[in-house]
């Protein structure tokens, strides 16, 4: 797996060694060291060092460095570089991907969304499905984009060679496609999809392994306060 796709991984590497990581996403880092060699490898090195925080003695310790006053500033600005070179690439190659009308058509359709404000101001959502069979995993992050919604898929214990149908569960019960992917066992068992449905809109994330179907709901304040409107009707 490239190092910019393990980033985000990487950053939990620290609250994982300590024990400091909810349940949701211990799941998803869990599965995605299953896959991911390097990552596993600096995980395993930070367990060590962990191990013998207890053993350290505070009275040796010198005093902590400051950093600089303005290194807060700096890696703000940063972050937002990158986010905003992240956005152009990815509106290049939707954009490069279609031709004449449809392109025209694709890109007005991702304008409504950037104006309407997307989604990118929500934040990123860990998924793991539960009641699974013995010996297989599955998670997910999920991340707000302005096209709707980016998917990062783990997957472990399915049968080599099974067809991953992804989709994002709206208002109402609509499936929206996020894509498919195969898996291989022993290769890179993640994938990254995508969804035409804003984040807080979806309600689940459904996954069609072979012909095993699995749901996992979705935290939204929106699509609580519905179902919770509907059963109010409906007594």
């Amino acid at each position: 797996m490239k190092t910019d796709g393990c980033r985000h991984w990487k950053e939990e590497l620290g609250a994982y060694a300590l024990g400091h990581l909810s349940d949701q996403k211990l799941a998803a880092l869990e599965a995605h060291l299953e896959g991911c060699p390097s990552c596993r490898a600096e995980a395993d090195s930070l367990l060590a060092v962990s191990r013998l925080l207890p053993h350290a003695d505070p009275e040796h310790f010198g005093p902590a460095p400051q950093p600089p006053a303005e290194l807060g500033k700096r890696i703000a600005a940063t972050i937002s570089s990158e986010r905003r070179s992240k956005r152009r690439r990815r509106r290049l190659r939707f954009g490069l991907g279609f031709g004449g009308a449809a392109a025209a058509t694709a890109m007005a359709v991702l304008a409504i969304f950037i104006l309407s404000g997307g989604s990118e101001g929500n934040p990123e959502q860990h998924v793991a499905f539960r009641s699974l069979p013995s010996g297989v995993r599955i998670a997910a992050t999920l991340e707000p984009q302005a096209f709707g919604t980016e998917i990062h898929m783990y997957v472990k214990g399915i049968s080599s060679g099974t067809l991953c149908r992804v989709y994002m569960r709206g208002p109402g019960g609509d499936e929206v496609s996020a894509g498919t992917f195969r898996y291989r066992w022993g290769a890179d068992d993640s994938a990254v999809l995508s969804a035409a449905l804003d984040l807080s809109r979806a309600e689940a994330l459904v996954v069609h392994a072979g012909d095993r179907t699995f749901v996992a709901p979705l935290g939204n304040a929106e699509a609580a306060t519905r179902n919770q409107s509907q059963q109010e009707e409906s007594t």
